[in-house]
């Protein structure tokens, strides 16, 4: 399936590779698998209803094995993954952007667990990843950007908490309509984790 708007190869981020249907316990969507094209990293969409146009409802979610996966409770990850498929399903239109090379935000899953042996000594994620010689926070989003404009995204609803990826999407010529919180519920595990995304890193969260 080609994207629904003519582009030039040469100015392409990422490349679309394929896309199928996914059917999902929250509905059907597609699944469209593209690559960057300088890095070469695979990535997915899923899309629901015609994503064209304006107030797209957007998901961009970065990978995070331990918690998409395996359900940890040391972050929040799986479970904003469930809701923003269940909220694009309850809606019957919106694009999941799921980032690979986001995990740990760009550090790595090697390094994530390094970074979580120092969280359990008592330094919080920005200290641990800074411990580790890391970025505080490394991942880029013109690759997701490029994606919504091969499609004919012209702005979007963004389900999100951290400011900095409105700032990406409109760096990119992405129009942020509305930034849409996307707050799940805490537990005792990931309450400084959360508590230093608000704090440090300047997420909405309550």
């Amino acid at each position: 399936m080609a994207p629904p708007v003519n582009i030039n190869m040469k100015d392409l981020e990422s490349e679309l590779i394929g896309s199928a249907r996914l059917p999902t316990r929250y509905g059907q969507f597609t699944a469209h698998a593209f690559q960057g094209v300088d890095t070469g990293t695979e990535h997915l969409a899923l899309s629901m209803g015609d994503i064209s146009g304006e107030d797209v409802l957007l998901r961009l979610h970065s990978e995070c094995l331990t918690g998409d996966v395996f359900g940890s409770c040391r972050c929040d990850c799986g479970e904003q993954l469930d809701l923003a498929m269940k909220k694009i399903a309850e809606e019957g239109r919106g694009v999941l952007l799921y980032l690979r090379g986001h995990e740990g935000r760009g550090i790595g899953l090697s390094n994530k667990i390094r970074a979580y042996a120092l969280q359990d000594t008592g330094l919080d994620t920005v200290d641990a990843n800074l411990a580790l010689g890391q970025a505080i926070d490394s991942r880029t989003y013109a690759f997701a950007a490029d994606f919504l404009r091969q499609w004919g995204v012209s702005s979007v609803r963004l389900m999100s908490n951290n400011p900095i990826k409105i700032k990406a999407l409109e760096d990119a010529g992405i129009r942020v309509t509305e930034q849409m919180r996307h707050i799940v519920p805490s537990n005792s595990e990931n309450e400084k984790y959360l508590a230093t995304k608000r704090s440090r890193m300047g997420h909405l969260l309550d």
